[in-house]
Formats: C-alpha cells, sequence, structure tokens
C-alpha cells in the first residue's frame, strides 16, 4: 500500500511539475520577431518537419471526414482548397503570392501540379532557407523573407494572393485583409485558410473557454485569433473587394489532423532515434496544445475558415458595388 501511495504522489508530482513547466514555458507573441524566432527554431531542430512533412498545416480529410494518411491528407488540403478557391481554372504562368508560406509545401503545388509563378513569403529567415533547399530548379517557385502586415511588393502585382494558417500570428487583422488585397490585380483573387475563433460578439466566452483560448493564443504566439465573420467583414471594409467575401467551415473536413498529430508520435518510433531524449521532451511538450486544439474545434470555440475575394477594378467600383447590393437589397424589401 505504501509503494503503490508513493507511486501515485510521484505521478501527481510529475504531472505537476509537467504543467508548470508547460505554462511558464509558453512561446506568448511579443512582436513580430518572436514570432519569426519561434519558425526559427521549429526549423532549425526539424522535429516539425519530420512528423508534419513539408505541409505545416492541417489536413483536409473529406466531407464527410474519413480516414487517410496523414501526410496525404496535408497534400489533399491544397488541391481541394485550389478546387474551392476556383485556381484550377486559371493558366500556366497565373502569378501567385504565397503569405506565409512556411518550408513551400503549397507553393511547389501550385508551381508544379499548375504551372504557377509563385513567390512565397515568410517572416522566418530559416523557414526561407529550407523552402529553397527543398525545391528543384525547374519548379518556378522562388522564396523570401518579407512582412505580411507591410509587403514589399507594388500595388496590383499578383493574379492571386494566397494564405493558409497565417492570419493568428497577425496582430493586425485588418492591415493584413489591406496588405493582401493591395497586391492583388484587379480581377484578381484571394484565397485565405485560417483558424478562427466563434464570433463573441455574438456568444461570449464562458468561463472554461476563455483559459483554453489564452492558451492556444500563447503557446505558439499568436496574437489573436479573427472570427469569420469578423475578418470577412475586415476585407470588405478595405474597399477593394467587388461583390462579397465568399465564405466556408472545414472544421469538420480539417478536425481528425489534431488527434492525428499526437498519433504520429507513435506510429513513427523512428523520430525518438533521430531526434533523441530531448526531441522527445520537445515534442511531448506540444501534445496537451494539440489536445486543446482538438478540444476548441470541436466544441465550437474555434473554427477552420475559408475566404474567397475578388479583387475590384478599384475602390470606387467596389464601393459601388456595396451600393448596389443593399439598393437591390432595399428593393426587395420593398
Amino acid at each position: 500500500m505504501t509503494i503503490f501511495l508513493f507511486i501515485i504522489s510521484f505521478l501527481l508530482l510529475l504531472l505537476f511539475v509537467g504543467l508548470a513547466i508547460y505554462l511558464f514555458t509558453a512561446r506568448k507573441y511579443q512582436s513580430s520577431t518572436s514570432v519569426a524566432q519561434s519558425y526559427d527554431d521549429w526549423t532549425q531542430d526539424g522535429i516539425l518537419e519530420f512528423y508534419w512533412g513539408e505541409h505545416i498545416h492541417l489536413g483536409h480529410y473529406g466531407s464527410p471526414p474519413r480516414r487517410k494518411d496523414f501526410l496525404q491528407s496535408k497534400h489533399d488540403f491544397v488541391h481541394e482548397m485550389i478546387r474551392w478557391g476556383g485556381l484550377d481554372c486559371l493558366p500556366p504562368g497565373t502569378t501567385v503570392l504565397d503569405v506565409g508560406c512556411g518550408i513551400g509545401g503549397s507553393s511547389r503545388i501550385l508551381a508544379r501540379d499548375y504551372g504557377f509563378k509563385v513567390v512565397g513569403i515568410t517572416i522566418s529567415p530559416q523557414q526561407v532557407k529550407r523552402a529553397q533547399e527543398l525545391t528543384p530548379p525547374h519548379i518556378q517557385a522562388r522564396f523570401q523573407v518579407d512582412d505580411a502586415l507591410n509587403l514589399s511588393f507594388s500595388d496590383g502585382s499578383f493574379d492571386v494572393v494566397w494564405s493558409v494558417e497565417a492570419g493568428p500570428h497577425m496582430p493586425d487583422k485588418a492591415r493584413y485583409a489591406q496588405e493582401m488585397l493591395r497586391v492583388l490585380k484587379p480581377g484578381g483573387i484571394l484565397v485565405v485558410a485560417d483558424w478562427n475563433q466563434r464570433d463573441d460578439r455574438r456568444k461570449p466566452l464562458n468561463w472554461w473557454e476563455r483559459p483554453v483560448m489564452r492558451q492556444l493564443l500563447d503557446q505558439w504566439s499568436h496574437p489573436a485569433f479573427s472570427s469569420i465573420e469578423g475578418f470577412s467583414e475586415q476585407l470588405e471594409a478595405t474597399g477593394l473587394v467587388a461583390g462579397k467575401v465568399a465564405v466556408d467551415d472545414w472544421t469538420r473536413e480539417t478536425l481528425p489532423a489534431w488527434l492525428d498529430s499526437i498519433w504520429q508520435g507513435i506510429v513513427r518510433p523512428e523520430g525518438l532515434l533521430k531526434f533523441g531524449v530531448v526531441g522527445f521532451i520537445k515534442s511531448l511538450r506540444e501534445v496537451p496544445t494539440f489536445l486543446l486544439m482538438r478540444l476548441a474545434f470541436g466544441a465550437g470555440l474555434c473554427r477552420f475558415g475559408m475566404f474567397r475575394a475578388v479583387r475590384a477594378n478599384s475602390p470606387g467600383s467596389a464601393a459601388q458595388t456595396v451600393v448596389s447590393e443593399q439598393n437591390d437589397d432595399n428593393l426587395v424589401r420593398s
């Protein structure tokens, strides 16, 4: 009995120590520098790439979702997003800006499989370096360090702007929306996929959702999540969108990825040999965040938002379109 109590006490102590370490070593957002440093660290140690492959984003498991290879689901996500955005109808040579390109997984598919000319940007120098290493010379994708809130490109530079799961790192969502639309050519297409929280203007966060959201922000250097409704409003508020922003919710299609991320550490034990005890501890440290993400997306606290917008011919024409639609609505009501 004494030994049993000792074991229980020891396990509880380990749990307490582990929880304390988890909370006190959070990667809280401080500035764009802290975001870049986090991604530099994740890229240099190679653990994230080993388990997640070249795509540092969730996978698409179909509708309805079905069992699927974890890495294949990420490739499928890119193709599904291309189809959803209508990019598969665009000709080879279409110019694309990949905002928050990671190590270039999406950029390479866009260039290799669709013949697009892609520029991938990230705030992490190490991600740029790794993306360049992974990209064969014949693929028309190049990469550079750039700030999504202050893009170095001139107005109307690209036919398409593409962004996957970069928005949560942006402290100024309105500026993020403005910059992506600014560099689009008139008639160009913006396609964005992002983690979003529930619109708390309609239903405020409750007693358990607030601390969960706090950890989701603090653990992975996120200043804030926008809501699907809020970000679509910010896109339209730029005055650069023709008509309305199209939105969709892919929470159901992407939900299995969270537990699959944990499962990779179990079914791929060679990672322990490759990265050793330090790597094992680093990987184990991320498990609570994956579980919190699964809880948040499964319970409706978070949603996986999809956004598609067409760049207006001019700010004036976008405003005129909105006024016309409002007048049409008023005529219908009358």
